[in-house]
């Protein structure tokens, strides 16, 4: 995974469909002068190469010097926009609200004043239903300058309602930003640190938490203004792990797009963005069957003609899908039948790997070692494990831990004990920099110190001794974490057995499935 940071232009033009780049052409050709097709030969050789490399890119555009490079590209880059705005996104409320407020532009210009109040008001209507409130306060700051300029005498008590309009609007706007900084905020903590590690951790976040968090009437409410309150609800919970009201606040934020279902195609990000925290919140409650539900939903959303003509929702979709399904697996114990996936996610991290942040590849790299670990398959596991631990950057903390945690069993799976003394002790001394050891860590740490000096006859009685510590762990908030990246509770029961990590999960599917249909 190359940390390298990509030509913009590069990613733009790779970023292109077939029929984009054919109308692209088509547009510079009927737009320009014979000079600019220069642009068409450097558009040409951009889209021949798989990596970006300015010395290739000069030998193959042999029409253009190296100080002419930087101007041509800036040029190219803005006409590809160009002619991606006359094609894309017909439906797009944002491009079209910015057409409407062009035509009041070109008409005020023009001194045709009521015709420009006339679109403005038309634009307003249409920003109301689908609750754009940034472009409501446009028409309303553009409508004062013109009554304030010049006397329309288009209705009898103007300035009285357009004060107000303004009033309400600047008050809907102030909590809608006071909300969304806070879930801004909250996300930026976890992408760093990953859940709350200590009762420090927790009471600094509720302190946080209470201090930035608006009041706010949730009956009389927009839909942004719950949207992005629902959403902070869910980064608090979800910190904190406490996971219940994770879940019913992911339902709340769905049920939103339910309300409005206008609205799931003018913010189609976060709707995804919403069924991801839900089946999350399946996953870790441990329902399957909801998961499997809401699976099947969310691959009926991904064949929408309206996502699939979106690059980045599409993309951002697919993501969610494949977490979901490795999930799925994780909870039914099908880890092996979970590996056909990998074929398919390397293939996505590969021709997406422009697109997808770091963050999102080392959870699919974490869940695929995963996979790899419960099928038995430990080599391939720390294939996986090593990248994560490989990244450099400090995002995802806990992940990072985790990552060298697995990596230590795998290798302890393998039986390379000459690797495990230095292992325990870097892992334990990276853990503790972090102030990332639970005590479930803490006890796992202590057994693996204690299974060198005990022979192999010895061992399954540490296992059950290590199995009785962590179940009293099970309930503490704290230690959850523990339990949801790494069901170390399974491993110590296929280890007391005799038997795969698989097999034991799957007994307990069973188990559990049996009993809900009693």
């Amino acid at each position: 995974m190359s940390n390298r940071p990509a030509d913009a232009l590069f990613q733009l033009v790779k970023s292109l469909e077939k029929s984009e780049k054919r109308n692209f052409k088509l547009y510079v050709k009927r737009n320009s002068d014979s000079g600019d097709l220069k642009i068409i030969q450097l558009f040409d050789a951009l889209d021949r190469m798989n990596e970006y490399d300015e010395k290739l890119l000069l030998t193959r555009a042999r029409g253009i010097k190296k100080q002419q490079l930087s101007n041509i590209k800036a040029h190219l880059y803005k006409q590809i926009l160009s002619s991606l705005r006359l094609i894309k996104d017909e439906d797009n409320i944002d491009i079209h609200l910015h057409e409407q407020m062009d035509h009041a532009r070109i008409l005020y210009n023009k001194g045709l004043y009521l015709q420009s109040l006339k679109v403005l008001d038309r634009l307003k209507e249409t920003a109301r239903t689908h609750q754009q409130l940034t472009y409501i306060q446009q028409a309303l700051f553009f409508e004062k300058k013109i009554e304030t300029l010049f006397i329309t005498r288009s209705m009898q008590d103007r300035a009285d309602q357009l004060s107000a309009e303004s009033d309400q609007i600047n008050e809907r706007l102030s909590l809608v930003s006071k909300l969304s900084n806070l879930s801004l905020q909250l996300y930026s903590w976890y992408i760093q640190h990953g859940h709350a590690r200590n009762e420090k951790d927790v009471k600094s976040l509720r302190a946080y938490f209470e201090k930035q968090l608006p009041a706010m009437d949730k009956r009389e409410s927009g839909f942004y203004e719950r949207l992005y309150f629902f959403q902070c609800q869910v980064w608090y919970a979800f910190i904190r792990q406490d996971f219940l009201p994770y879940y019913r606040y992911s339902q709340k934020w769905v049920s939103l797009f339910e309300e409005f279902p206008d609205l799931v195609k003018v913010e189609t990000a976060a709707y995804i963005k919403g069924m991801h925290n839900l089946m999350g919140a399946d996953f870790i409650l441990l329902n399957a069957e909801k998961l499997a539900v809401r699976i099947r939903q969310f691959e009926q959303f991904t064949r929408q003609k309206f996502l699939q003509q979106n690059e980045n929702d599409r993309i951002l979709a697919y993501q969610y899908l494949y977490t979901a399904r490795i999930n799925l697996y994780f909870l039914q114990g099908k880890f092996t039948k979970g590996l056909r996936l990998v074929p398919f996610l390397e293939a996505m991290l590969k021709e997406y790997g422009l697109y997808l942040d770091t963050h999102r590849v080392l959870v699919f790299y974490y869940k695929i070692a995963c996979l790899y670990f419960g099928s038995g398959d430990n080599e391939k596991a720390i294939d996986y494990l090593n990248r994560i631990i490989n990244q450099k950057g400090d995002l995802r903390t806990d992940l990072q831990c985790y990552a060298r945690l697995l990596h230590l069993i795998a290798h302890y799976e393998l039986g390379n004990f000459d690797l495990l003394e230095y292992l325990i002790k870097s892992v334990y001394r990276y853990m503790a920099r972090m102030e990332n050891l639970s005590k479930v860590e803490d006890e796992m740490f202590a057994f693996l110190r204690r299974s060198f000096r005990v022979g192999a006859h010895a061992l399954k009685p540490e296992f059950e001794k290590l199995l009785l510590k962590l179940k009293k762990y099970e309930g503490n908030p704290l230690e959850s974490r523990a339990f949801v990246y790494l069901d170390v509770i399974s491993w110590l029961e296929s280890k007391i057995s005799g038997v795969q990590v698989e097999d034991v999960i799957k007994k307990k599917y069973s188990s559990n499935l049996k009993r809900r249909t009693q």
